[in-house]
């Protein structure tokens, strides 16, 4: 029974990596920086008596070095991050802490205890920033524009060179943007989805964004998390793109989400200057090439049946709150 170790079990992509990883057998354990938040996590709560769960700050070199000590792991995916652009910009030390320091201190904790197990490390589209060439695929260079980017490119490079120089098997993975009914309300797709079906219901009037205009390459979170326990099953490392290689707007994700609910949005949003970003990356979507052909991945359904989803899901859980508690 292969053992495995998930960084930021708790979050969108870490709690659905745990489930397909419990039906493949495995032993899962997790890290969080609270076990015990993460055990009544909403995400987790439905299997947390199946995982191990540690508190871990991931940046803490020696927790990190005693955890791999103490639990020989076969794959590693680490998921743990800063994942917020515009707190990186408030507080890019920390986001430097997490993303870069966490990945290297957890690089070093393999080389030198667990040289055989395999790393997957989840990077990000925005280390492209600005790129020269569309789509994007494993060779466009890096050219990150914010914190948060800056800090993902370090800790992606540091993987490839913890590979090439020490044989590690250590991926990459470039994800492009993912949701899901898990995406929490700090994401634009998040916020819209759950705006739609507030207003639905009546409890919120009025939706404020900024660049409706920006466009993304948005798929389903669930394959993506098939697609990162494929490049661990592979006979050698690389770094693979997740993507759908489809651009949509957030004026597109707004429809979809409000026709979703019987809404026109149009109605309902109004544009917050103050939500603009100071950059914000033109035209990164992915080509996803590579793991398709060598790993057989697939990417994911309707961008519009997942809004939908995502809207219901939110529906679901309003109308759950509203119910009348018995005494």
């Amino acid at each position: 029974m292969p053992t495995a170790l998930i960084t930021g079990i708790s979050g969108q992509d870490g709690s659905y990596l745990a489930e397909v990883l419990l039906g493949k057998g495995y032993t899962v354990h997790g890290t969080s920086r609270s076990a015990r938040s993460a055990v009544t996590h909403p995400n987790l709560a439905h299997c947390a008596d199946r995982l191990i769960l540690h508190s871990i700050e991931i940046s803490d070199t020696a927790r990190v070095t005693e955890l791999l000590r103490s639990n020989p792991f076969d794959e590693i995916y680490h998921l743990a991050a800063q994942t917020h652009v515009p707190r990186s910009l408030e507080d890019p030390l920390d986001t430097c802490q997490t993303n870069v320091l966490g990945t290297v201190a957890l690089l070093e904790a393999i080389r030198t205890l667990q040289p055989k197990t395999r790393l997957f490390h989840a990077s990000s589209s925005l280390i492209y920033g600005q790129p020269d060439q569309s789509p994007q695929d494993e060779s466009t260079p890096y050219r990150p524009d914010n914190p948060y980017a800056a800090s993902k490119a370090m800790a992606t490079q540091m993987v490839s060179i913890y590979r090439r120089t020490y044989g590690l098997f250590a991926v990459n993975g470039i994800c492009y943007n993912h949701e899901s009914p898990r995406r929490g309300p700090d994401f634009v797709t998040g916020k819209i989805c759950r705006a739609a079906a507030s207003i639905a219901a009546g409890s919120e009037q009025r939706l404020r964004l900024g660049n409706i205009q920006a466009q993304r390459d948005w798929s389903d979170a669930r394959h993506f998390v098939q697609g990162f326990w494929q490049a661990l099953q592979a006979d050698s490392p690389d770094d693979y793109v997740f993507a759908s290689g489809i651009l949509h707007t957030v004026s597109d994700v707004l429809e979809m989400a409000f026709s979703s609910v019987g809404l026109q949005w149009k109605d309902h949003v109004e544009f917050d200057p103050g939500l603009l970003r100071p950059f914000d990356g033109h035209h990164l979507v992915g080509n996803p090439r590579r793991a398709i052909e060598r790993l057989g991945w697939s990417p994911s359904n309707s961008l519009r049946s997942l809004i939908a989803e995502m809207t219901q899901s939110h529906q679901r859980t309003l109308a759950s709150a509203a119910l009348p508690t018995s005494t």
